[in-house]
């Protein structure tokens, strides 16, 4: 399946159906009244999240929904139906912005979550409604009010626990294929992978969610590469996964480059928790790679782990570092859920 991360769509919502002009006419009823009925509402068009959706390609193909308009008012005081909403179904973390792609409609992050986007027109009154004791036979009645019409901007960020990041060739692709059984294209060149790729990872009993966005580059958090794109991919993960090639000319400096992106383009990424690997140990000498890890924590004052996604070398310890921070925010979590439902919450969880 074809990853679509946004997508341009049409809605409009169904029209109220119009009142009736009846009047009452049964044999000995001499001056029969007014009975006419109400126009039923029109469909509202509502997003639901469900889960079994990681793509919005569908939307490639169709871009309009119209909900269906209420059924007219009929005599016999008999209301029209009211239309069935249109739900049209989107991946768990979409988001949905009005056409200035700026103003945030909606933001699906459960399972199962409804946002009506378009209401519904109302259905018009019909002549009964204007029966009054001085106007015992009203002739007016009211066409139904129009539905809503708008264009929407869907864009998906996915939800996972742990995000993987990394200049290009860092070796995230090889290193998500060899922790879960995702299959992401794996090549020896930079941007091998052009879209993100999620992979379930299993340790110690306990699964945890790991995304894989392409390489960032200088400039990224202004769209230079992949840039922008992406990165508000890994905006909800609860820890990042830093991954740097210890094979290149500068890693200290690969690992300053990509700080650098997170912090320009904000939304708290570089404030999220961060776990710090030397990738491809396997292919330099022993010495050399506890030089770079000794360089690491001078300079910044943080010792990486130091793993091969290839070999397997300190992978385990690796994940393992992961779940701390992920247990972490899933008890503190849980423990603003049950301060909102009313129960004592169990202290605040600091990054």
């Amino acid at each position: 399946m074809k990853f679509l991360d946004e997508a341009k769509i049409f809605v409009k919502s169904g029209n109220g159906g119009s009142g009736c002009v009846s009047f009452r006419r049964e044999r000995f009823v001499e001056f029969g009244g007014p009975n006419g009925g109400d126009g039923g509402r029109g469909g509202d068009v509502v997003l639901q999240a469900v889960q079994g959706l990681n793509t919005l390609i569908d939307f490639r193909y169709q871009q309009h929904f119209k909900a269906k308009r209420g059924v007219d008012g009929m005599g016999r005081d008999r209301t029209g139906a009211s239309a069935k909403p249109l739900v049209i179904k989107v991946p768990v973390g979409t988001q949905a912005f009005a056409e200035d792609k700026e103003t945030l409609l909606a933001d699906l992050t459960e399972e199962g979550q409804r946002v009506v986007i378009a209401e519904g027109g109302r259905g018009g009154f019909g002549n009964t409604h204007y029966k009054s004791s001085t106007n015992r036979a009203p002739r007016r009645a009211d066409p139904g009010t129009p539905g809503q019409e708008l264009w929407l901007w869907l864009r998906l960020k996915l939800i996972a626990d742990a995000g993987l990041v990394g200049l290009p060739n860092a070796g995230k692709s090889t290193f998500l294929s060899a922790v879960s059984r995702a299959k992401p294209k794996i090549g020896d060149y930079p941007f091998t992978t052009l879209h993100p790729n999620l992979g379930v990872v299993g340790m110690d009993d306990e699964e945890f969610v790991l995304a894989d966005i392409p390489g960032l580059i200088e400039g990224a958090h202004e769209g230079a590469g992949l840039g922008t794109r992406f990165l508000g991919h890994i905006e909800r993960c609860r820890v990042l996964l830093h991954l740097v090639d210890v094979t290149q000319d500068d890693p200290l400096a690969a690992y300053r480059t990509v700080r650098e992106e997170l912090e320009a383009y904000g939304a708290d990424l570089s404030d999220k928790p961060e776990v710090l690997a030397l990738n491809k140990c396997d292919a330099l000498d022993d010495r050399e790679v506890e030089a770079v890890a000794q360089q690491f924590a001078e300079e910044i004052g943080v010792t990486p782990h130091l793993i091969s996604g290839v070999s397997g070398r300190g992978v385990k310890p690796l994940l393992r570092a992961l779940l701390e921070p992920i247990r972490a925010a899933q008890a503190f979590e849980l423990a603003e859920e049950q301060d909102a439902s009313g129960e004592t919450a169990v202290g605040e969880w600091q990054p």
